[in-house]
């Protein structure tokens, strides 16, 4: 299933306190860590050492712009057959209540029960609520409406798949435009794998990456590595690629050749897995923080201080080069139909950080360690 949508106006979560309702915006220092992880890989799944599973997505081209979609099979006692986009550039479980819950529970000013919260089909559903706005400005902020939820949810699909035996997630009844329109259901569905707090809520109960609840084993280290995508596996059905291995090994942090970078906790954000680094191009040259992002596409946004305060698309032929603070380099070439590059002002859109494009994923390598904190870069 393809969604017609822009990714990075859907998938690029504002870093500002969205507006919440009974939600804590302000974080306390002492917000509790992930619980214990509880996940079990699916029987179908491939090892690669013990205790790693390999699992994929489907790789879909519409139009031109790419996604990256990941199945979830079951929530709760619910067998499911999601298409969630797997986004390197939020942390959490979003997920439409529609098909998962009664219709008569489902309302567009909230879930309809009584009490702190109930039980339906193995998923606790809460009380406590919350709003979610993606988007870069007024034309294109969109707003999620949901509950804190808990269930067990299934990964992946009959390819290769783990179980997390409970997870605390982000269920929405309403998902809306700048303009007050209703999107279809399932529209923002999204499988955020960042390492980052998007939604915490006021019993210090916060929502992150699904990945995070897995735990590899003795000697392996919580996180997980995206090989390089290439090309040739992009289709409009979606082709099936094993490309996310869980668990890293000793060799993958240290001598696998990834550019290993710190990631400074982000205050009430959590670890944000932001990149310090410069951007060149047309004889410019400045700093910028980078966000890898698998649900942006298909342009790069690069936040230059020097731009204009309207947002442009750069001109075919016109070569970028980027280097991160711990010497990582990458750079690309600005095609007519690939590589497609908007420059901001980020000044004048509030834009905090340059966004690389799931192109970048293409023919690049990514891991991201969630007991150490910290992100690896390899070109291919």
């Amino acid at each position: 299933m393809v969604n017609n949508y822009s990714a990075k106006n859907l998938l690029l979560m504002l870093y500002v306190c969205p507006l919440f309702l009974a939600v804590s915006c302000k974080k306390d220092g002492n917000a509790l860590l992930p619980p214990e992880p509880s996940a079990s890989p699916g029987a179908t799944a491939s090892p690669l050492q013990t205790g790693q599973v390999r699992i994929g997505f489907y790789e879909v081209d519409s139009a031109g712009v790419k996604e990256l979609q990941m199945d979830v099979s079951k929530i709760g006692s619910k067998s499911v057959d999601l298409d969630m986009i797997f986004d390197t550039g939020s942390g959490g479980l979003v997920v439409d209540g529609d098909g998962l819950l009664p219709a008569s529970m489902i309302s567009t000013t909230g879930f309809v029960f009584p009490g702190d919260s109930t039980v339906v089909n193995d998923i606790t559903i809460t009380s406590q609520t919350a709003m979610v706005e993606y988007g870069n400005d007024d034309n294109t902020l969109s707003k999620v409406f949901g509950n804190l939820a808990y269930a067990s949810v299934t990964i992946g699909d009959s390819n290769g798949n783990i179980t997390i035996k409970r997870l605390p997630f982000f269920i929405y009844y309403k998902a809306i435009n700048a303009f007050g329109k209703l999107y279809p259901p399932h529209e923002f569905d999204v499988l955020g794998v960042s390492s980052e707090y998007d939604i915490t809520f006021n019993n210090k109960v916060f929502i992150t990456s699904p990945l995070m609840y897995f735990d590899p084993g003795h000697g392996l280290t919580r996180g997980f590595r995206i090989a390089a995508l290439g090309t040739s596996d992009f289709s409009e059905q979606g082709t099936y690629v094993a490309a996310v291995t869980l668990g890293l090994t000793a060799a993958d942090l240290s001598s696998n050749g990834f550019n290993m970078t710190p990631i400074e906790a982000a205050g009430d954000d959590g670890y944000v897995p932001v990149v310090a680094g410069t951007i060149r191009y047309n004889d410019q040259n400045f700093s910028s923080k980078l966000i890898f992002d698998t649900g942006t596409s298909p342009y790069y946004y690069i936040e230059n201080p020097a731009a204009p305060n309207t947002p442009a698309l750069l001109n075919a032929n016109v070569r970028i080069s980027m280097s991160t603070s711990t010497g990582f380099n990458y750079g690309y070439t600005v095609m007519a139909t690939n590589n497609l590059t908007v420059v901001e002002n980020p000044l004048s859109t509030g834009g905090y950080a340059s966004l690389m494009s799931l192109d970048f994923f293409l023919n690049n390598e990514y891991l991201l360690d969630f007991d150490n904190h910290q992100l690896g870069l390899k070109n291919n």
